[in-house]
Parts: structure tokens; C-alpha cells; sequence
């Protein structure tokens, strides 16, 4: 199997680490989280120049029909970058939504938005008993009429505070737990009885707990079948998911030449402590686990075609287990070779660490994708 770029895939790895190393500095970052929702709109537009908004979406929608080892180019280097902006919500999950399950009407609708930047959105899909099932689901959407009037309550929306519209799983009918009767529904953020508590999370993003008090969609907000729309929201959280892989990858990446070139310099004993063969083998483990990790992303980025739901899924939980396990490698030694700086707000590599623990939580932790590949009958 060829795992090298084409000639159009390393022009956009070239152009998007470009981009990333002229704007995107460690103290430009610190600038960027003060900016209302936590992320930069100046460098929100020149993603949407470059064209990086509208990579997976279809050319008849006004994209340019890129798969997922474009997407996967994008988020390695959004992870090296330690990049804020709400890519992930936006392109990869909301834009994934409407590929995969929007009418002719709602792609017209919202997609123009995505690809020129002036349309953000947030997954409103965490509940407080949830954990990582996507069918546990509490929020209601009742008919009235041709209408849905949506109650509930959402956590950790990430990019909730800022966002356009909102992508909300509810349920139509049934009970708590059950796999049919739960919907994904557009909402407009500002729509009467939504509220909200925004906040910063541990790796400098924002996200907002979002209250639904009798909130009222018009029928064609929802997005495919309202009362079986499970398959679609695994789908999307799938894509979503390898996403996040291919991002851990570019944070462990960077972590690790950090750490390498802090060994480099950092002297002790008079020498530099990157001449201790003890912390060159420790190094070197490093690396032996981001090339694992690497391999892992390619992995999940060629499930995320696979027709097959059951197989597409065994395979995207194989590659979280593995990245879960590269990267609280990785992450930990980072921090331990840097010593007490390592743990300082000053230090870029703290940074790094706390958004590799986030991505470990987002979409299923390693136990939980460990269990989903046991049960599914593979071997990690």
C-alpha cells in the first residue's frame, strides 16, 4: 500500500504549515485565547482564503471534494500549532453532519457560510450522565405541529460560546438509553430560551454548558431522519474522531522535538543531558510511540471510508487505543525531561500535555475504546 503524499496533498501540507508558522506562534496563541471565544477571527478568514474551510465538502456545494487524508494533513498541523480555532466543530463535525445527512436546503444554507468563515458552529452532544454513549440521551424534541420544542441541557460545548448555530442531539421518542428515537437538530445559537454559561477548559479552548427551555425549530431543522439518527451521529463522532488521532499526532510530534531540543541544551554536570544515554533511550521510546501513533491515524483515516459501520467503528477504536497510549506516553516524558519548568504556564510543552490529555477524553478515553474493540471481537 502507498502511504506517500500526491503531489497536491504535500502543496496543502506545504501551504497549511506555512500559514501555521507566520501567525501562529506560542506568544501569538497567548493573544488569541483573550479574543471573545478564545480563538483569533483574523486567522479564522485566512483559513477560509486558503480554502482549508471548504476541503471536504463536495464541488457542487462550493468545495473542493478533498477525503480525509487531506483532513488528516490539516489537523496534524492545527496540532503542532497548538491552533485554538474551532476547526474540529465547525469543518470536521457540523461540516460532517450536513455531507453526510444534509438536505440540498441545508447544505445551500450553511455550508457557503463554513467555506468563506463567516459561519461558526458547536456539537451540542454531552450530557451530565452521558459519558461517552452517543444514544444517552435526555434532551427532548417534541412535535408540536410542523415544529420541535427542544428542552434539555448540554456540557462542555466546545466553541458554544461563539458559534453561529448549534448541531443538538435530542431525542423524539423512547427512553433515556435507547438507540432509535434520538435526532440531530440545527438550531440557531441565539434562538429564544437558550442559555448559557461559557468557560475555558484546561487546554485553553472555550466551551459553554447550553440550557434548551422550550426552544422551537421549524421541521426542516432537523437533519435526517429525526427519529433515527443514530447511525449518522456515530458516522460524523467517527470522522470526528480520526480527526482528533491525526491532531494528537502533531501535538506528539512537536512535543517530542521540543523535548529533544531542550535535552540538547539543558546542561548538567556541565554537559548537556541529552549526552546521558539514559534520557537518549527515553527519547528514543519517544519516537518509537509517535511513529506508532502515525501509523494508527493513517489507519483511521482509511476507516473513516469504510462502508461498513461495524468495521469502520472497531477500526476508529483501535486507533484511539493506540493514540491514547502514545500520547500519555509522550506527553508524561515531555514533561518529566523538561523538569520543573515543564510545568510552568511559561512553557510551551505544559500546553501541549494538556491538550493531548483533553483529546484522550473527547469521543471515548482508551478504556472505553479498548472495551469497544474487545467486544467487537478484535485485538489491540
Amino acid at each position: 500500500m502507498d502511504f506517500d503524499l500526491s503531489e497536491e496533498q504535500r502543496l496543502l501540507k506545504d501551504s497549511v504549515d506555512g500559514l501555521l508558522t507566520d501567525s501562529y506562534d506560542f506568544d501569538a496563541r497567548k493573544k488569541y485565547m483573550k479574543e471573545k471565544g478564545g480563538w483569533s477571527k483574523a486567522v479564522w478568514s485566512k483559513l477560509a482564503e486558503q480554502g482549508l474551510l471548504g476541503l471536504p465538502f463536495a464541488e457542487a456545494d462550493g468545495g473542493f471534494g478533498a477525503g480525509g487524508v487531506e483532513t488528516m494533513i490539516v489537523m496534524e498541523a492545527l496540532g503542532k500549532a497548538l491552533v485554538l480555532e474551532p476547526y474540529l466543530a465547525t469543518v470536521v463535525i457540523a461540516g460532517g453532519f450536513l455531507r453526510h445527512g444534509g438536505s440540498d436546503a441545508q447544505k445551500a444554507a450553511h455550508v457557503p457560510g463554513i467555506i468563506d468563515g463567516s459561519k461558526t458552529f458547536a456539537f451540542a452532544q454531552l450530557e451530565k450522565n452521558s459519558r461517552y454513549d452517543l444514544h444517552d440521551v435526555t434532551t427532548t424534541a417534541k412535535k408540536k405541529g410542523d415544529a420541535y420544542v427542544i428542552d434539555g441541557e448540554k456540557f462542555v460545548v466546545l466553541n458554544g460560546e461563539n458559534a453561529d448555530a448549534l448541531i443538538v442531539t435530542a431525542r423524539t421518542k423512547g427512553d433515556r438509553r435507547d438507540k432509535s428515537g434520538v435526532g440531530v437538530f440545527l438550531v440557531p445559537s441565539d434562538a429564544k430560551g437558550i442559555t448559557k454559561k461559557s468557560y475555558p477548559t484546561q487546554d485553553g479552548l472555550h466551551a459553554a454548558d447550553i440550557t434548551f427551555t422550550g426552544v422551537e425549530v421549524d421541521g426542516s431543522a432537523a437533519i435526517g431522519n429525526p427519529e433515527d439518527g443514530l447511525a449518522l451521529i456515530e458516522r460524523v463522532v467517527d470522522d470526528a474522531r480520526g480527526a482528533l488521532c491525526a491532531e494528537a499526532v502533531g501535538l506528539m510530534d512537536e512535543s517530542l522535538k521540543e523535548t529533544v531540543e531542550y535535552i540538547k541544551t539543558r546542561k548538567q554536570f556541565g554537559v548537556p543531558i541529552g549526552t546521558f544515554q539514559s534520557l537518549q533511550h527515553r527519547a528514543s521510546d519517544m519516537f518509537v510511540a509517535v511513529e506508532q501513533a502515525r501509523s494508527m491515524s493513517m489507519f483511521a483515516t482509511m476507516a473513516s471510508e469504510f462502508e461498513d459501520a461495524k468495521e469502520r467503528a472497531k477500526a476508529i477504536a483501535a486507533a484511539k487505543v493506540q493514540i491514547g497510549k502514545s500520547l500519555k506516553f509522550v506527553g508524561q516524558q515531555s514533561i518529566q525531561l523538561h523538569g520543573g519548568i515543564g510545568m510552568t504556564m511559561e512553557a510551551k510543552i505544559g500546553h501541549y500535555f494538556k491538550r493531548l490529555t483533553m483529546i484522550e477524553n473527547t469521543f471515548g478515553d482508551t478504556d472505553y475504546h479498548l472495551r469497544r474493540v474487545t467486544d467487537a471481537g478484535g485485538l489491540v
